[in-house]
């Protein structure tokens, strides 16, 4: 059940859970590195049939198929039904999956798909359902999330533009075979490309711009996976049964089935049996691994908690830094040991995360030591008040809050998602709270998760200061994240050293195949962002997944789950 290991895949972490009421006792045993225990039963193989319960703990928005979906919740169901081209193994290197490949020159790669995959319509999957997915991102453009994954292909940009018909970097060979030249030659244009092919048949006559809307993604989506989706009922819960002619073989489970779920009954369905799989919130984790009947798995994390700032807007085109509020950066630095992280992750997230001091998850090979970042914030009120200072941010009306260096009032408008769960508001009020207690007075704002993202995307100006969440992917190249012209480049930070240091980074004629010098463009592009921080790195965290003893087969590492194909439930 891997999920679309690239940057872009994985928005806000939303998977949480408030803490609930359960039973006492002992400590469970908790399983590292992924593979939840086995016993006696495990060894007598799998048995077939069974159903599975999955809980989501905040509604899903619903977009359900890779090339549309952007919060998290329905990437869990879409890796249910649809399988990815490529795999990723647990040293985040690609493995072939659908699709193999070949290439001389890392420009130009030969893909080679296997034989008799269908779609769960029926249809058999070619490339053509490949070449029609990357159309269909070119055709939206740079306003699509996926955008930076098929712009460097050759041709891609003229095709938006509308000065071609075609995609001249797409050749079919057959229907088992396309060959994908890129506009040149770099180290990670295998990671970066959009593997996720987009059923030809099922959208046929629909416009790329009304696809998101359409019945084909939101109450019937079909894909090539180990599940078919049988029902939907939207926000609420999904239902999925085994794909009998599943090209890896047929599933052991019968069925599955993802719900939302309140928040407060997450501990309870667990001990009573309801609920077989879920990822929670750190909070939770000592009364989860109480329960005598479930296992938690915890694996290293690619994710990293942090605070943005909107400092422009997304063009159309590329990002622009024309938002004055917050383009000091001094008073960014301030906010930033303002916070007591440490203090922060205890209380929210049980010591499962820890402070960072640059945007990269330590679990990447590109993250530079955080020692060796120029700027070390440690939690520290006096330097941030020192620093406001200097930069002319002082109270002079006499009300105990700091006004701009104008003499202008300054408040820091936060905005937070919110779902059902109320730590989500506590958290945020937690941040306020530090910056309040430096002289920066502070008003948060709850906005509905599933209205959040799309604030963000739009520039909404009701959003000034924000709360957010990314998961990298298997290449960690943070273009696609931080470029100027990507549209997930949420603060609209601009750069230009730090944009050469990304494509230098990714360029064979810079770097060839030495990853050591790599990595030391990546390592001067974090110490530019940390002097910079145009968003200010809270947490990185470890993953956790609660699964009953009476599920088996699972197995987590870095790059995600095994193929619920394997999982099996003891009878």
């Amino acid at each position: 059940m891997k999920k679309p290991l690239l940057w872009l895949a994985m928005l806000v972490l939303v998977l949480s859970t408030f803490l609930a009421a359960c039973s006492g006792g002992d400590t469970k045993k908790t399983t590292t590195e992924g593979e939840k225990e086995k016993d006696n039963a495990a060894e007598e193989g799998p048995q077939d049939g069974g159903t599975l319960t999955y809980a989501l703990s905040s509604e899903f928005k619903g977009l359900l198929n890779w090339n549309f979906y952007d919060a998290d919740g329905d990437d869990d169901i879409i890796a249910f039904f649809d399988d990815a081209l490529i795999d990723y193994d647990e040293n985040l290197k690609a493995q072939p999956n659908i699709a193999s490949w070949k290439t001389d020159d890392n420009k130009v790669f030969t893909f080679t798909f296997e034989k008799g995959v269908k779609w769960h319509n029926g249809e058999e999957l070619t490339v053509n359902d490949w070449v029609f997915a990357i159309e269909t991102i070119a055709t939206l453009g740079g306003e699509h999330q996926r955008w930076s994954n098929v712009n460097t292909i050759e041709g891609v940009k003229e095709f938006n533009e509308k000065k071609a018909d075609k995609i001249s970097g797409l050749e079919v060979v057959d229907d088992y075979t396309l060959k994908i030249t890129f506009d040149k030659a770099r180290v990670n244009n295998l990671d970066n490309v959009w593997a996720y092919p987009l059923s030809k048949k099922e959208f046929e006559g629909i416009a790329p711009k009304d696809m998101a809307a359409s019945e084909q993604v939101r109450t019937k989506p079909v894909g090539t996976g180990p599940y078919k989706v049988t029902k939907v009922i939207p926000g609420e819960s999904v239902e999925l049964t085994r794909n009998e002619d599943y090209w890896k073989g047929k599933p052991h489970i019968e069925k599955i089935i993802v719900k939302v779920i309140d928040t407060s009954l997450t501990t309870g369905e667990l001990k009573n049996g309801t609920l077989d799989m879920t990822p929670f919130h750190p909070t939770v984790l000592p009364e989860i691994e109480a329960l005598d009947n479930v296992e938690v798995v915890r694996f290293p994390g690619l994710s990293y908690y942090y605070i943005g700032f909107k400092l422009g807007k997304y063009d159309g085109k590329k990002n622009v830094m024309d938002n004055k509020k917050y383009q000091n950066k001094e008073l960014r630095q301030a906010m930033l040991y303002a916070i007591n992280r440490e203090e922060w992750v205890k209380a929210f997230f049980s010591g499962l995360g820890k402070p960072l001091n640059r945007p990269i998850p330590t679990a990447h090979w590109i993250a530079a030591d955080n020692k060796d970042m120029p700027v070390q914030y440690e939690y520290d009120p006096a330097k941030a008040k020192e620093i406001l200072d200097k930069a002319g941010y002082v109270d002079k009306d006499g009300d105990g809050f700091r006004e701009d260096p104008n003499g202008e009032k300054f408040t820091v408008k936060f905005s937070h998602y919110a779902t059902g769960n109320p730590t989500f508001e506590a958290r945020a009020k937690a941040m306020t709270q530090y910056w309040e207690e430096v002289g920066l007075k502070s008003e948060l704002q709850m906005t509905d998760v599933n209205l959040y993202y799309d604030q963000l995307e739009k520039d909404d100006p009701a959003i000034e200061v924000f709360y957010g969440g990314w998961g990298t992917g298997a290449d960690p190249d943070p273009l696609p994240l931080w470029g100027i012209e990507s549209v997930w480049n949420y603060p609209r930070w601009v750069n230009e050293d730090a944009q050469k240091l990304l494509e230098d980074a990714v360029d064979l004629e810079v770097v060839g195949t030495d990853t050591e010098k790599r990595a030391q463009l990546y390592a001067d592009w974090q110490k530019i962002f940390n002097e910079e921080v145009p968003a200010l790195p809270i947490a990185e965290l470890e993953e956790v997944m609660a699964v009953s003893k009476r599920v088996q087969g699972v197995k987590f590492d870095v790059s995600g789950s095994n193929s619920p194909h394997e999982w099996w439930i003891k009878q």
